[in-house]
């Protein structure tokens, strides 16, 4: 199915190949990119509806122990209000999520996906951002004020800024706009990341599309696709 994933495999795990010929541990997790954004919505279907399974994590620890095979990745936001997990009524080895305040792809976010894509095999990944993003409005007031904030949040400031910037010029409602262009722009960042994202995405082995998830309702709203 993947492209070098078998290198990249060799390199990752100090040469542990025959890992990659063993069974998934979870086989209803090998799926189509369609197949696993399929799952993902029925799950956050039954989470929105207070109906989730009842996940077995005990009887699972010792096939998961040997290895994981997610059926998606997530980059979600680092705000505690927002658990993918949860949100996709995902169990433990369903999701690879990687979390970040302002769900932004930076360089080891690129590689932790580039990872779960090529040597763990997940055929989609998620951009999950989020309404009344903290991260995304600090970077509207620090550009508005011309002020950088304290510490390390500058970081992230610079990593939103382009999409708070687009949001501005748009004018009306801007931390709204901001919050899904951030995502679409991360969407592009993830699909275009060479040489390995977007050779998946060229192949047809790999979807990444991009949500809002919606604090009042637990709904993930899909707001791109590719």
């Amino acid at each position: 199915m993947l492209f070098g994933a078998s290198a990249l495999g060799l390199a990752l795990t100090g040469g542990a190949f025959a890992k990659e010929t063993k069974p998934p541990p979870k086989p209803q997790n090998v799926l189509s990119p369609d197949a696993a954004l399929k799952r993902l919505m029925e799950g956050n279907a039954r989470y929105v509806d207070g109906v989730s399974r009842r996940h077995d994590f005990k009887h699972e620890r010792e096939a998961l122990a040997g290895g994981q095979n997610p059926f998606a990745a997530v980059l979600s936001c680092a705000d505690s209000r927002i658990a993918p997990e949860y949100a996709f009524d995902a169990g433990r080895g369903d999701l690879f999520v990687c979390r970040v305040a302002g769900n932004f792809a930076g360089t080891e976010t690129i590689a932790s996906m580039e990872y779960a894509v090529a040597v763990l095999g997940a055929p989609l990944i998620l951009v999950l951002g989020h309404d009344s993003c903290g991260a995304v409005d600090a970077t509207l007031k620090a550009i508005k004020d011309d002020k950088p904030p304290p510490g390390h949040i500058p970081s992230l400031v610079d990593a939103i800024a382009p999409a708070a910037r687009a949001a501005m010029q748009q004018g009306g409602d801007v931390l709204n706009k901001a919050i899904r262009q951030n995502v679409i722009d991360n969407i592009a960042k993830l699909k275009s990341a060479a040489p390995i994202l977007n050779a998946a995405v060229e192949q047809g082995n790999l979807k990444v599309v991009g949500g809002i998830y919606r604090l009042t309702t637990g709904t993930v709203e899909l707001i791109a696709q590719g």
